[in-house]
């Protein structure tokens, strides 16, 4: 209660001085012009009222830092025409301090529990960021006069930064800019001419405004380059531009696009080329679940106007299909193509040395710049008693020979549901157990809904809120002990499946030696730029995330090769702005953007415009007719902050929604575009369509009608 009053009382104090400064027009005193027309006065009552005319001055100043009104650099001139080069950087840079923490502490009150609150998802890497290196983040912006200094006290007031750490970084920081800037407010003083404009002093002045802020950044990254790299030895010549570690999605393409620019560069893998997506992940996956759906509809022949039949097929020769398109695929990411490509492809374990070394297979190899793209292994909890058992993961999960009759799902994300469905479509009895409310958590509980109805439908035990707790064996049997509602219960099984999520690989090769950066989530931390904390090692894919996809990992060794190879003449910033993802359930659920859970959760407006699969020509046709399309706009315009689509080929459908966003173009584009008949990709129109109708408003269609009435008598 005491905050709220404070707040009242500080805004009204904040509104009181806004208001006399516009009706007094008291900014017209805060400009250039005006100190310059008045220096001869300014400068006769300083003589006579010294201390006076250093209470006023630190006064205003003090008021219009705190208020961030514009003519702070003037105030900052004008104490160097006023009081002298040393008298007038004191006087101004505690001055400037204390308005500065004002502020500060004016948007901390404010501001800061309601952002913190609202957005408190957004602003955890950058709180974190600020309670590890707030102190040199802040002394850094302060050093550069260019920056606007009001925007760094708002926005610091609402991160968790102390105020002592606060005013101590800003009275350090900004000093050598002030300096600056009350120089060239002594030399502007002195000019009583038009020929006084042309002095090598002034000249001077203004110059050193202009170069110092680069010099100042030119030396902060020489001091934190100095600091990072003083234990390390600089070979002087270089067998590499760049050397990648890992051979999957994010190593091959930065390898591939490093090449491809005329750079030399190696690629280290322990294991096989291709990664987990092309081994153990996504090429796999969807050829099992191609397998299962088939096995389903043969099943279901008579929803397709055939006899009813029961396939028969083996097991095992489906995983051998499996086998067969792994190795279909492997050429693709095949040792011998990238060699042919121009990269040197090395099989062994890495070790990072140093920044600029790399040791495999017992040589050392020196390099400009190197890659982490070691991706990440399934992720399995220490339950009790899972040690004692051979659980399914999606690494070994291939190898399987024998359909079990009885399988366990832990977990309810892609994965997870993925292999549920198709496990229970190829006749293994199917638990899926989920410790959250509901499977696919990521996704707004209307999709949600209609997979989970979906699988029970199919036979599948779905177990929300259920939590395991151990594994218990007796003799030859295995059961998994649950917990749901504080009542426990047993859930026999002949094979688990566990897909919790994934663990980043950062053990093993070398980053303890480096004191390379690691993020509480275990994943290797990086700048907006993919670097990690030493500049020339870059890191991307399911080692870093945040999303851990085969698209975003080759997306993110874009930004690591030309970053590296080029960083020094323009460097570019990794977009996260439109990723799309999918899971291959049936039917598929693909998104992209802002659903509504996020969106409410983050405080964004939007309008949600949804279509409905079953009124689709097509989907009906090919008996697919289920599923949903939810599009979220901005509101009162056509712009796409998000899309959902629940349905057969869902994750095809969805690519014109990605184009939308990435591109900049709306529902109306969209409407206007002529979609082939009889398609799925039709749904994306009528979507569209029904967006427009809401757009029309009453008035609207009850003018057209008297008009065409009009037209008719």
């Amino acid at each position: 209660m005491k905050k709220s009053y404070s707040r009242i009382f500080l805004l009204l104090m904040i509104g009181i001085v806004f208001g006399l400064v516009q009706k007094y027009q008291l900014s017209q005193y805060l400009s250039l012009s005006y100190v310059k027309s008045n220096q001869d006065l300014l400068n006769a009552y300083y003589q006579s009222h010294r201390l006076q005319t250093i209470i006023v001055f630190f006064g205003v100043y003090v008021i219009a830092a705190a208020l961030s009104l514009p003519g702070a650099t003037i105030l900052t001139l004008a104490g160097g025409a006023l009081f002298g080069l040393f008298k007038g950087v004191i006087i101004v840079s505690f001055a400037s301090t204390i308005g500065a923490t004002l502020a500060f502490l004016s948007a901390r009150l404010i501001l800061r529990d309601f952002v913190q609150e609202r957005f408190s998802q957004s602003l955890k890497n950058i709180n974190e960021g600020i309670e590890k290196d707030g102190a040199f983040y802040l002394f850094s912006l302060r050093l550069i006069p260019a920056f606007p200094f009001f925007v760094v006290n708002l926005v610091m007031g609402l991160t968790k930064i102390k105020t002592l750490t606060f005013y101590i970084m800003s009275q350090l920081g900004m000093l050598a800019g002030t300096v600056v800037y009350v120089n060239a407010g002594v030399e502007i003083a002195r000019i009583s001419n038009i020929k006084d404009i042309l002095s090598l002093k002034l000249i001077f002045a203004f110059t050193l405004l202009g170069i110092f802020p680069l010099v100042v950044k030119m030396i902060t990254n020489y001091l934190k380059r100095r600091a990072l790299y003083k234990n390390f030895k600089r070979p002087r010549k270089f067998d590499y531009n760049m050397v990648v570690i890992g051979g999957g999605s994010a190593g091959l393409v930065t390898s591939y696009i490093s090449s491809a620019v005329k750079a030399k560069v190696a690629l280290i893998e322990k294991h096989k080329m291709g990664g987990d997506c092309l081994n153990t992940g996504c090429v796999p996956s969807k050829a099992l679940i191609k397998s299962a759906k088939l096995a389903y509809q043969i099943k279901n022949a008579e929803k397709y106007g055939l006899e009813k039949m029961d396939p028969k097929f083996s097991f095992k020769k489906v995983m051998g299909r499996v086998q067969d398109v792994i190795n279909k695929v492997e050429p693709h990411d095949s040792i011998e193509r990238y060699s042919s490509l121009g990269v040197d492809c090395i099989t062994g374990e890495a070790e990072i040395l140093s920044p600029w070394e790399v040791k495999v297979n017992g040589k050392i190899l020196t390099t400009k710049n190197i890659t982490i793209a070691t991706g990440a292994r399934p992720f399995v909890p220490p339950l009790p008693g899972i040690d004692r058992i051979t659980i399914l993961t999606s690494d070994n999960l291939w190898k399987l020979e024998e359909l079990p009759e009885r399988l366990i799902v832990l977990g309810g994300g892609p994965i997870g549901c993925e292999m549920a469905q198709s496990f229970n479509r190829l006749g293994s009895k199917v638990t899926q157990v989920e410790m959250n409310d509901r499977i696919m958590g990521i996704e707004d509980p209307e999709v949600s809904k209609i997979i989970t109805d979906r699988f029970v439908k199919e036979g599948i035990d779905v177990r929300a809120k259920t939590r395991a707790l151990e594994i218990k064996t007796e003799g030859s049997r295995k059961f998994l002990v649950v917990e749901f509602e504080n009542q426990k219960s047993e859930i026999e099984f002949d094979q688990i499946l566990v897909a919790v999520g994934r663990a980043a690989n950062i053990k093993g090769f070398g980053l303890e030696n480096l004191g390379i950066e690691i993020r509480p989530n275990k994943t290797i931390n990086a700048d907006a730029y993919l670097r990690t904390n030493i500049p020339n090692i870059f890191v991307c894919g399911d080692v870093t995330g945040p999303f851990q996809l085969t698209h975003t990992a080759s997306h993110q060794a874009w930004y690591c090769a030309v970053n590296a190879l080029f960083g020094k003449l323009k460097k570019f910033k990794v977009d996260y702005s439109v990723i799309p993802w999918a899971t291959y359930s049936d039917p598929e659920v693909a998104s992209v953007g802002l659903n509504e859970t996020r969106a409410m959760r983050d405080g964004i407006a939007y309008e949600l415009t949804t279509y409905e699969v079953d009124d689709l020509d097509r989907a009906i046709a090919d008996s697919e007719d289920h599923g949903v399309v939810r599009v979220l706009t901005k509101p009162g315009t056509d712009q796409i902050l998000g899309a959902t689509i629940v349905s057969n080929h869902a994750s095809d459908l969805m690519l014109e929604f990605v184009a939308a966003m990435k591109h900049g173009f709306g529902l109306n584009k969209i409407l206007g575009t002529i979609h082939i008949y009889p398609t799925m990709g039709e749904a994306n129109k009528y979507l569209a369509g029904n967006w427009k109708r809401k757009q029309t408003s009453d008035y609207v269609f009850n003018f057209l009608k008297r008009f065409h009435r009009m037209m008719r008598s």
